[in-house]
């Protein structure tokens, strides 16, 4: 384990060397801390448990220029070079929200924090995730600000945190579309694209992807309006007396009425149909679906889909669209239906295994270079996981022997005791607390003489 840990990091380290520095080395210790700790995963914390200075490891990730884009197209170009990944894959949209003591930190803003289930002081990313088989890894991400972060007067925010000056607005959807273009023009294997009903409902989001060639499998909400016969489009003559400008997009002149995704699942004439997606940890994924060709206006332009339909062990209905060809077959639809277990998978070991959500860093930079760090922790162990499974086979007789049909793979969290007992962390000493606290009331003291300094000489910006 060891040895792995370093020969993956040998791969990345020229990738952390700057003009003037080479910060490899705070790199492997930050790798290794995300990896190694259970909690805690501050700058100060993971110097302390690496060998590092807690404020050098600051500066490498706060301050230092190097680029975390260049890292995360790295491990996009191995996954589409790695056995056994290739054609196949599936990328997953999603976002995570992590919450925040205040409005300082770069995007920080009173949002809706699903993992709460309500609106509160809130960082958001949406991120991109690579699921195949039984690995997935996060692969991508894009931190969201909120329109009012671009107001003339955050202006002086956006510079003390190093937000880029030509970032613009976009929302979670468009960010979504930049990871997917840049996944593919990394050129990583993917054959279709899964999203949650935030990106679903954006009917230009599905158009693009179709457009582009991109089979997606869009979640979209209950009052969802889809026509089940194809209905006539025309542009409207411009009769006379007509107020406002002339008609020029087509529109529905026919008498066909839309109905609601939810009343399709309810007639007659949808057909279900109980299909086995996937053994899982608690037994198989084997839920009811249904399927029906349906008309949608997607962006104003008339377009048949698939309205795929599931009926949740809880039995909550949920809907989605796809534009996967017409022969598709109900058991690949289901599939694709199912894919988006993946990035939630992926969300939850970034937040609870490899320490997305203890960042405490405010700078736009410190909250890149994170991301990149996770990813790297989120790909090394998925490459462990899967070179493991093709070192160490499952053996069918020791599953028949146990009344299963299939063994388990290594988890992440196995991953990571492996990793802690071959590489344990340092006990702390009497010694080493002593110093430590030495080190803390030095740093609450600089930080006290450089806000005093500040008082005293207030910027005439």
């Amino acid at each position: 384990m060891v040895e792995g840990l370093h020969q993956f990091w040998e791969r990345f380290r020229s990738q952390f060397r700057t003009r003037t520095r080479d910060g490899a080395e705070y790199a492997y210790g930050y790798l290794s801390g995300l990896l190694r700790m259970e909690k805690d995963r501050n700058y100060a914390n993971i110097g302390r448990q690496t060998g590092a200075s807690g404020q050098n490891v600051q500066h490498f990730m706060s301050n230092s220029p190097w680029s975390a884009r260049v890292v995360i197209q790295q491990v996009q170009q191995e996954i589409a070079a790695k056995p056994g990944l290739g054609p196949g894959g599936v990328l997953v949209l999603d976002e995570s929200a992590v919450e925040k003591a205040g409005s300082k930190s770069a995007g920080a803003a009173r949002l809706y924090n699903g993992r709460l289930g309500k609106i509160e002081m809130s960082q958001i990313g949406t991120f991109l995730a690579y699921a195949k088989g039984e690995t997935w890894t996060w692969v991508d991400g894009e931190l969201f600000l909120p329109e009012p972060w671009f107001r003339p007067e955050r202006a002086e925010d956006r510079k003390k945190l190093g937000i880029p000056a030509d970032r613009r607005f976009s929302t979670k959807v468009q960010l979504g579309w930049q990871m997917i273009q840049r996944a593919r023009a990394n050129g990583l294997p993917f054959e279709a694209v899964a999203c949650d009903d935030h990106y679903g409902r954006a009917g230009w989001f599905r158009q693009t992807m179709d457009r582009a060639g991109i089979v997606y499998m869009a979640d979209v909400p209950a009052g969802t309006q889809v026509y089940l016969k194809e209905p006539k489009m025309k542009v409207p003559a411009n009769e006379a007396g007509h107020q406002g400008r002339p008609f020029s997009r087509e529109r529905v002149v026919s008498e066909e009425q839309p109905v609601s995704v939810e009343a399709v699942g309810r007639l007659e004439g949808t057909a279900w149909q109980r299909i086995r997606v996937r053994a899982t940890e608690r037994g198989e994924l084997n839920d009811p679906f249904a399927a029906r060709r349906v008309w949608t206006l997607r962006d104003g332009e008339l377009a048949q889909e698939w309205l795929v339909i599931r009926r949740e062990v809880d039995r909550r209905l949920t809907y989605s669209l796809s534009n996967a060809p017409g022969d598709t077959t109900m058991e690949r639809l289901a599939w694709l239906k199912c894919q988006r277990y993946f990035v939630e998978s992926a969300n939850q070991d970034a937040k609870s295994q490899t320490g997305w959500d203890e960042l405490q860093a405010q700078k736009y930079l410190a909250w890149e270079h994170h991301l990149a760090m996770t990813i790297l922790a989120s790909w090394y162990i998925a490459e462990t996981k899967l070179d493991w499974a093709a070192r160490h086979l499952r053996d069918p007789l020791l599953a028949e022997q146990m009344g299963v049909d299939r063994l388990p793979p290594l988890s992440v969290a196995n991953v990571r005791a492996l990793l802690r007992a071959t590489m344990p962390l340092p006990e702390l000493t009497p010694e080493g607390a002593a110093s430590l606290v030495v080190e803390h009331l030095i740093n609450r003291t600089r930080a006290r003489k450089s806000r005093l300094n500040r008082s005293q000489h207030p910027s005439t910006s």
